[in-house]
């Protein structure tokens, strides 16, 4: 067996987790629905024509470009983050927030290279594969003033492992102790080889906290959040905004431009390109497909783009009756107890004709949880459920139900998931199902997927360079992330297997048979896949956004107009 990051391992991981060129093609649920949408209500329209292959467009970097020294720049942001605490949270948008303040020990860059961050070098890995050592930055401080140091890192990866609702201790592997080598070195020590660990640590697992923060605070962290970062956290007013400002003690802060940053939520797509066009804010997120051709095509205004490695999809509740990470329990519904109703399902939805209806050709069907771009990609997680209501309406006979078929569906209120949602609806009528839509604001739909309070939702996931953080904890049993409640004896075996070999072509192997069991199971049918699509003003410089989705604003600053 090799293993992930001994010398030679190490250029083998960075070499195989590397996403590919070009990408084509995020999630979690809120307060409950204000309203229902009745089945039917939409109808599927005339897809536009095919278009070609689009480039990434990731952003460029300030470089020696010169920038004013001060400003205040405002982000638009289509949903409202979740708590601000790496260990518990799980939405796309607090990883944005997070990314200004809270420094991780590892990250990736443009090419989707893992890189150091607060790390000075990738880890190494003792021969056996048990050990992995990482070296640290030294003479950094948190924005409290608390030393950065290997005692900081063992007491943030520690609570990541041991509280009670942490969503990070899956992420993190098999961890039997962690011992400080010296303030500069840390180890961690695994009951067996675990090779996602470094890109696990270029995300929320890596985010290191105040150590004197987490003792003052507690569970309250999210509410005053402090780590090193360009910025530090200034405040936050519930579905308004997020408020940093630049930390003076950053390691780095010679390379830190702007003054404040603040996040508006701005749920509508259509206010976020008004305000954009109109300079009330300079950066916005997740641009509609309505809008982006147009947005393209005015001056003063630069739109980026990447492919995603996460999805979109239906997750249905097979056995969370007590809330994600608890144990699985029964529910008596033809919906969670036979795998024929939920592969009937997956039949019945045209994928092809409703991505391109729907998003104008900017996002692409999706049948697994594994990415075409990802190394990890197969013939078998390529492999896509067949198109064919009159299967679908057998299948759903075989299993002894009355069609329509009927399920609630909860997904997020905002305008361009609930014009999928209703092209959903119309489309699985012909295969013999009948959907009535629950519009939830998103942070409360989060909260429904975790509390196991719904039959299905719509939401997706923002994607992760290892495929093991965008599979093993939505299918192991107990899994932080796994919101169907699944239990799979078989699958938990592979995913263990997979993450035990840094061989990629074993690796493929495993996920490829895991997404055949999947497809068999189906507590996840998988929809399409985004593309990362994010504007701001031409005036600003140094907005990057890589194959993670998160939008990067450490580093921007206002353009210094020539003449």
């Amino acid at each position: 067996m090799t293993h992930p990051n001994s010398a030679s391992g190490t250029r083998r991981v960075r070499g195989a987790l590397r996403v590919r060129t070009r990408v084509r093609g995020a999630l979690a649920i809120g307060a409950v629905a204000l309203v229902t949408v009745a089945a039917g209500a939409c109808s599927p329209v005339q897809p536009p024509p095919p278009v070609g292959d689009r480039q990434d467009v990731t952003g460029t970097p300030i470089g020696d470009t010169p920038v004013q020294e001060g400003g205040d720049l405002v982000m638009g942001l289509s949903s409202e983050p979740d708590e601000l605490d790496p260990t518990t949270s799980t939405s796309l948008y607090t990883r944005y927030v997070m990314s200004s303040v809270c420094e991780k020990l590892y990250d990736i860059d443009a090419e989707g290279e893992l890189v150091p961050q607060l790390a000075t070098e990738l880890p190494t890995t003792s021969d056996d594969g048990l050990s992995v050592t990482i070296p640290l930055r030294n003479g950094v401080s948190f924005a409290d003033g608390a030393e950065f140091d290997a005692e900081a890192v063992r007491t943030t990866l520690l609570r990541h492992l041991e509280k009670e609702d942490s969503s990070r201790r899956t992420e993190l592997g098999p961890i039997e102790s962690i011992e400080v080598l010296d303030p500069e070195h840390v180890v961690l020590h695994y009951s067996e080889p675990f090779a996602p660990i470094t890109a696990a640590l270029a995300d929320r697992a890596g985010m290191i906290l105040s150590p004197v923060a987490i003792e003052e605070l507690g569970d309250d962290f999210g509410s005053q959040p402090v780590c090193v970062g360009p910025f530090k956290f200034v405040d936050r007013v519930p579905q308004t905004s997020i408020s940093v400002e630049r930390d003076p003690l950053y390691y780095d802060a010679d390379q830190v431009h702007l003054d404040t940053v603040t996040y508006r939520i701005m749920n509508d797509p259509s206010i976020r390109a008004a305000n954009l066009r109109s300079g009330d804010v300079q950066v916005a997120d997740t641009i509609s497909p309505t809008e982006v051709d147009a947005l393209d095509r005015e001056s003063g205004i630069e739109v980026l783009q990447t492919g995603s490695l996460g999805y979109q999809g239906v997750t249905f509740n097979v056995g969370n009756v007590d809330g994600v990470g608890a144990e699985a329990g029964e529910i008596d519904t033809p919906l969670a107890s036979d795998p024929r109703v939920r592969q009937a399902f997956s039949h019945a939805v045209d994928r092809e004709a409703l991505v391109n209806s729907v998003f104008n050709n900017w996002f692409d069907p999706a049948c697994s949880p594994i990415s075409p771009d990802s190394p990890f990609s197969s013939e078998s997680s390529e492999a896509c459920p067949e198109y064919n209501p009159e299967l679908s309406r057998q299948l759903l006979a075989e299993a002894g139900v009355e069609t329509p078929y009927r399920i609630k569906i909860s997904a997020a209120n905002n305008a361009d998931t609930l014009r999928f949602s209703q092209a959903l609806q119309a489309s699985v009528l012909e295969g013999g199902f009948e959907l009535e839509i629950v519009p939830v604001e998103y942070s409360t739909l989060l909260d429904v997927q975790a509390q196991g309070t719904f039959d299905a939702v719509q939401l997706g996931w923002s994607g992760r360079i290892d495929p093991n953080n965008n599979i093993r904890n939505f299918y192991e049993t107990g899994a932080g992330s796994n919101y169907a409640g699944y239990n799979s004896a078989e699958v938990d075996d592979l995913l263990a297997a997979a993450t035990a070999t840094d061989d990629v072509a074993e690796r493929t192997e495993l996920y490829g048979e895991i997404v055949r069991i999947i497809h068999r199971d189906n507590p996840v049918v998988y929809l399409y896949r985004q593309r990362n699509l994010t504007a701001h003003r031409s005036e600003l410089g140094g907005v990057e956004v890589y194959a993670d989705g998160v939008v990067r604003l450490g580093r921007a600053g206002f353009l210094i107009e020539e003449g």
